[in-house]
């Protein structure tokens, strides 16, 4: 399926129904299998939109491999649903940095924070896993700063991202995960609208769906880095697998 532009994509998210715009991200997931075969790779954050990715990528191919990046300030609910998914999926692998971090990084270097806790082993999994594209899943409707992505992109050389779901709205997430009875982290029965971290994370009434995200910080809202920041890079001794 040929690259679209950003104009295209803006248009896609409310042309397209449900229907076409599932059956948009199987195509997607399936013509990079059949491209990239083992060198496809799935970022599994545990988040809503990464259980409708994971889900979909199984319907493609129950062969796709995948990752998840985990930290030490996850609330117990996500570990919790981490390993619940993992004795359902063996081969999601687990990366964390688990070397020393200042007090209350969190609060004082957020960015430094999401780079040693998240972006580092990120770089690690693909770099270990021999990652040619990586699938994530990442959309355009969830906030200020996702706007100006596209379904499949070369923002690090060497490397594809593929954002299958990228057109979705949130109601078609939903309506997803409901109609394939698609297990998710049960903090989004609380009230939560986006996962991360337990300091960095809130509930709140804001239209924007990343607006509990940092708050507090000069990153509100924003992104961890993953997304933003090179990932094909050296990062020896980063990301401990288990």
């Amino acid at each position: 399926m040929a690259t679209i532009t950003a104009h295209d994509t803006t248009r896609l998210v409310d042309e397209l129904h449900f229907k076409q715009k599932v059956d948009r991200a199987l195509g997607l997931i399936d013509d990079a299998w059949r491209e990239y075969g083992d060198g496809l790779v799935v970022a599994n954050s545990l988040g809503k939109d990464s259980s409708v990715v994971w889900h979909l990528v199984k319907r493609v191919s129950p062969e796709i491999k995948g990752f998840i990046v985990s930290t030490r300030q996850w609330p117990a609910e996500t570990v919790k649903f981490m390993e619940q998914e993992r004795k359902r999926y063996p081969e999601l692998v687990v990366y964390r940095n688990d070397e020393p971090l200042a007090e209350d990084l969190h609060r004082s270097d957020p960015d430094r924070c999401c780079e040693l806790l998240k972006v580092q082993p990120t770089r690690a999994a693909l770099r270990d896993l021999n990652a040619e594209c990586w699938v994530t899943g990442l959309r355009c409707t969830e906030g200020r700063t996702r706007t100006d992505y596209q379904e499949i992109e070369e923002r690090d050389e060497g490397l594809i991202k593929l954002n299958p779901i990228l057109i979705w709205h949130e109601r078609e997430i939903w309506q997803y995960l409901a109609l394939h009875q698609v297990p998710v982290n049960p903090l989004y029965a609380e009230g939560y609208r986006s996962l991360g971290c337990a300091p960095c994370t809130q509930i709140t009434t804001d239209p924007d769906e990343r607006a509990g995200r940092w708050v507090g910080t000069s990153k509100c809202g924003g992104e961890c880095g993953i997304h933003t920041r090179p990932l094909v890079t050296e990062c020896a001794g980063v990301g401990c697998r288990y």
